[in-house]
């Protein structure tokens, strides 16, 4: 049953890249660890993961800075739209200007909307990474010229993920936001800064904007082993606040639609068939969802996954969780699926 099911989903993405190829001439990626191609490999952080066994099922088979065995959603995504397979780090310095111009991520692992946030382990903040897009923008232009430039930066996909490291490592780790605000009250402050950073893109030309939710955070393996409330089970108090801070993404994207002209945003829902594949395994062809598959599955990622750690399983394809916190290439390859045939489908 699994295997029909990846073979549907297949011949979907295929018939979208054959169908579709010439609507997105490119796709350009903000946030954190889930869309993150590998430019923490390129500053001084913690949060990294260029080597083994991350990347084992990358093609080629090697270590890009991809918290995950394979490929990111946003390398599905790219291909699924007709471009390359893989979406390219910014900050790579081995990627030529050409290596870039039809995709590029300027993403960093453990960033989010809030300053703080990228503070705690140093990456690249969401200011930093507008100010490398100005960048691109400069070079992309000097390489096609003005016109192309502009045709491809504003005919481009955005794909925005990011959120769950501004609850997770800010909110729930600084005691200073804590007596600040109320979680609801936190929530509202990522939300003006969403809705100041989509505006920023679309005054530098950005039309066709993805903006992900955050996942059932409260699932997530890391915060399983950490619920002192009932062993190994999702956390709820975290998973309601992703629910309602989706809610208040989805107003907020009606809202940016309703308001700036020639923009369109979509909400990327991937919580409720993140969720199904956590409460339903099988249903997908899974056989773990407690634990990741590297390691223990309970604590490890970046330096704490590592290939000296004897316990990591053999084949990932049967976990949910790559690590501790980010989802299998084969959970990847189903949400980004099911994003292309739903909301991404507009752009197609």
């Amino acid at each position: 049953m699994a295997y029909f099911l990846c073979l549907i989903l297949l011949q979907i993405l295929v018939l979208l890249s054959e169908s579709k190829a010439n609507k997105i001439p490119a796709v350009i990626v903000f946030g954190d660890s889930s869309v993150d191609s590998g430019n923490n490999n390129f500053i001084p952080t913690m949060a990294r993961s260029n080597f083994e066994p991350y990347g084992r099922d990358f093609p080629g088979r090697q270590p890009t800075g991809r918290f995950s065995n394979g490929r990111l959603p946003s390398d599905i995504i790219s291909e699924g739209v007709g471009l390359k397979p893989i979406v390219p780090a910014y900050l790579d310095p081995n990627n030529k200007i050409s290596d870039i111009v039809y995709g590029v991520c300027f993403a960093s692992a453990g960033s989010g909307y809030d300053n703080a946030t990228a503070n705690v382990l140093g990456v690249i903040p969401l200011w930093k990474q507008v100010e490398y897009f100005k960048e691109y923008q400069n070079k992309l232009k000097a390489f096609v010229g003005d016109d192309k430039a502009n045709e491809i930066i504003s005919e481009a996909l955005y794909l925005v993920s990011m959120g769950t490291n501004d609850f997770l490592e800010n909110y729930y780790l600084l005691p200073e936001q804590k007596s600040k605000y109320s979680v609801g009250q936190f929530g509202d402050f990522i939300i003006g800064l969403a809705e100041n950073f989509i505006k920023d893109l679309n005054v530098l030309g950005a039309r066709k904007i993805s903006l992900a939710g955050v996942p059932p955070m409260g699932c997530l393996p890391l915060e399983r082993a950490n619920n002192d409330k009932e062993e190994n089970a999702c956390v709820e108090e975290y998973n309601n606040v992703a629910q309602n801070f989706n809610q208040k993404l989805k107003l907020l994207v009606a809202k940016l639609n309703g308001e700036v002209a020639g923009l369109e945003v979509v909400y990327s829902d991937a919580y409720d068939i993140f969720l199904d594949m956590i409460t339903k395994p099988s249903k997908y062809g899974f056989k773990e969802a407690m634990v990741g598959c590297c390691g223990t599955g309970k604590f490890e990622m970046s330096f704490l996954c590592n290939s000296l750690n004897p316990y990591t399983c053999d084949d990932a394809d049967k976990f949910v969780f790559w690590d501790a916190f980010h989802p299998s290439q084969k959970a990847s390859q189903i949400i980004s699926y099911h994003l292309l045939n739903t909301t991404l489908a507009k752009f197609l």
